[in-house]
């Protein structure tokens, strides 16, 4: 593999020896790879949940923060300076998100004599505000979606976009398409916005439905050079936040992608950028609007490397020495899909999920890639391996899986293909949701390729999986070949005492309820169900079975692992996951009707204003509002009535199942 070259033969400033990662997860993983192949010595910074995190494996080096909360961790630049000092650091790299824009932080790592790898202070300052950001970008000619005035709105102007002014990934956003909902729009984003900013300002701009968000990756130097790689795609979007994200942008007019390009740059000259960054557009009607500008490396920039084989962490590292870009950037070549893969329930409103992960592997994918010249035709970029937990502090997201092709339909075959077949073991996921958009005639033909695609078609897209029965048969024959081995063990199990077939049920992520039942017979297991497919061998960790006992039936393999108290079947599409379920259901699992209960573990971060025991609540009222994962849930009432109980508490953490409050419905 050729990676980026240095882009001058000697650094033109001070050249780096020691680079502390002021991050987590998969960037900060992809950030030490780079190093490490560069020779740079890495330190890792960590919260205690993350005392034995990958990148924390990764690094040369390790310095604690102490706590488990971001605020008392990643956030706290003072104690980020401190252990590179410690660690004998001479920069620091703060990947995305956390102190990645934050230009206090960047002005006191360069205080404490040390290279910031990212744009100078006053151009994160320049950015920080979108309000501010906007009236500066009008000023350099970059067009925008002008501000709305909340007092004055009228019905011409809905639907309207409440957005908070500083920060990003989706926090602090509300749709709005009636003016009565405008005020508890603009209280919830503001309240959003301070508890994840720190700073409570938010904005009302009209909102494009039907637009497409697509984006410019920019990169400066301090000789006045300002590269444009192209453009991305990143219209697949739920809660604001991108899920799918491609490069480069398809099906746009070769005059508006100029017209990009132009107001890239323009916006980058406008504030003196160097360093990665991106400016983000909505494209509607043949028109781009200035949505905002990222100063940092995005999530999704390894499309951008795929594409133009250059190693983006490599060249940021370059600029920060003092390095001089070339006049013009490599050219694009074929076309890169990313899919993050999130520990998450999208039928459940994105719920996020929690736990052990005992499996994470893609066939193929080449999980070390440097960027370079050469695009690895399946990438991944994980802070997870097998053992690692999941908590609830941090982002959900599990995995970027990126393809490469020659061209768009063969980058999503490849990444489509990849996902189908991973071994995904552990939380629920959204994998199942991505197979299905990347094959949605929306998304592939471009027909109805817009920020609406999951608000159009997430209930098309989360139907229960039609595929999951012959995984439940293959659980349930393994799991009866594993009880009759044990049995003969001499470790108790099953027995053939009974004079009805024996029955085995499993439940899986989707809610979907499977009964099996089975029998042993004179040349093997018998399945008595009509439909059911044919046992063809099975053993307590591998089951064939085939369509029908005719000639030439197809036959299919499945492989069956236990972990979690659940039992794993990975087959021709993909792993089912499925929860064993008792003959004899624990009744004091039981709840009251009317409990709300906690549909994931977090932090009671609000209850509705004046919320009390006796209050008189209606069907769909928000009562109490939930954060995990960087992201907000609201827990609604079950139905109109009165509130019985209230457990929840502002700060209260909670775990899956807690009971938060009860409500008694009122006589119909």
């Amino acid at each position: 593999m050729t990676t980026t070259p240095p882009i001058t033969d000697e650094p033109q400033g001070t050249p780096l020896t020691s680079v502390l990662v002021a991050n987590r997860g998969e960037i900060a993983r992809r950030v030490i790879r780079t190093c490490r192949h560069l020779g740079l010595a890495t330190t890792a910074v960590y919260a205690d949940p993350d005392a034995s995190a990958a990148h924390v494996r990764d690094a040369d080096a390790a310095v604690r923060l102490p706590g488990d909360a971001p605020a008392g961790t990643y956030l706290r630049g003072d104690l980020v300076i401190a252990a590179a000092r410690a660690a004998g650091a001479d920069a620091i790299h703060p990947g995305y998100g956390f102190l990645s824009e934050n230009a206090a932080f960047a002005r006191a790592v360069q205080d404490a004599q040390l290279t910031w790898i990212g744009p100078d202070p006053e151009a994160i300052e320049a950015m920080a505000s979108k309000t501010r950001a906007k009236k500066l970008m009008a000023a350099a000619g970059v067009p925008l979606l002008g501000p709305l005035d909340p007092d004055t709105l009228t019905d011409n102007d809905l639907p309207v976009l409440v957005k908070a002014a500083s920060g990003g990934g989706g926090r602090g956003m509300r749709v709005v398409t009636r003016r009565d909902d405008l005020p508890a729009a603009l209280e919830a984003a503001a309240a959003e916005a301070l508890s994840a900013f720190g700073d409570g300002e938010v904005f009302v701009e009209p909102y494009l439905p039907s637009g497409r968000h697509v984006e410019v990756q920019i990169l400066g130097d301090r000789h006045g050079t300002v590269w444009t790689l192209g453009t991305r795609d990143c219209s697949l979007q739920r809660r604001h936040q991108k899920v799918v994200e491609e490069a480069p942008a398809p099906g746009l007019p070769d005059a508006l992608r100029e017209r990009l390009h132009e107001a890239a740059t323009a916006a980058a000259r406008a504030i003196g950028y160097t360093g990665a960054g991106t400016v983000e557009f909505l494209v509607a009607d043949g028109q781009a609007y200035f949505l905002e500008m990222n100063t940092r490396l995005q999530v999704e920039h390894p499309v951008t490397e795929a594409v133009h084989g250059v190693d983006l962490v490599a060249l940021q590292l370059a600029v920060a020495e003092g390095q001089a870009l070339p006049a013009a950037p490599p050219p694009a070549r074929g076309h890169a899909v990313e899919a993050r893969l999130y520990a998450e329930d999208p039928a459940a409103d994105w719920a996020p999920q929690t736990g052990t992960v005992h499996r994470l592997d893609l066939p193929g994918a080449d999980r070390d890639h440097l960027p370079g010249r050469e695009p690895a035709p399946l990438r991944l970029d994980t802070g997870y391996e097998a053992g690692d937990t999941v908590g609830v502090h941090y982002d959900a997201m599990l995995a970027k899986v990126i393809a490469w092709g020659p061209t768009r339909a063969a980058a999503i075959r490849r990444l489509a293909a990849a996902l189908t077949r991973a071994r995904l073991h552990g939380p629920a996921t959204n994998r199942d949701l991505l197979v299905r958009s990347l094959a949605h005639p929306d998304f592939t033909t471009l027909a109805g390729l817009d920020t609406a695609f999951y608000t159009r078609h997430l209930d098309t897209l989360t139907r229960p999986a039609d595929d999951a029965r012959p995984a439940a048969v293959a659980a349930a024959l393994a799991d009866a070949a594993h009880a009759a081995a044990r049995s003969r063990l001499g470790a108790g199990g099953w027995r053939n005492l009974r004079s009805e077939d024996p029955v085995r049920r499993y439940r899986a992520d989707d809610g979907t309820a499977y009964e099996i039942r089975y029998r042993p017979g004179r040349h093997g297991w018998v399945l008595p169900g009509e439909g059911d497919p044919r046992p063809v061998s099975v053993t307590p960790d591998a089951v064939v079975l085939a369509d029908g006992s005719a000639a030439g039936a197809v036959e299919r393999q499945y492989e069956v692992t236990r972990s979690g108290g659940r039992v794993h079947v990975d087959g021709p599409h993909g792993t089912r996951s499925l929860t064993p379920v008792s003959r004899h259901p624990d009744t004091a699992a039981r709840q009251a009707p009317g409990s709300l209960l906690a549909p994931m573990p977090g932090t009671v971060v609000r209850v509705a204003d004046g919320l009390a025991e006796g209050s008189a609540v209606t069907a769909g009222q928000p009562l109490v509002w939930l954060e995990a994962m960087k992201m907000e849930h609201r827990v609604l009432a079950p139905a109109s009535g009165t509130l019985t109980a209230l457990h929840a508490r502002p700060g209260h953490q909670v775990e899956v199942g807690a009971l938060l409050a009860v409500v008694q419905e009122e006589p119909a």
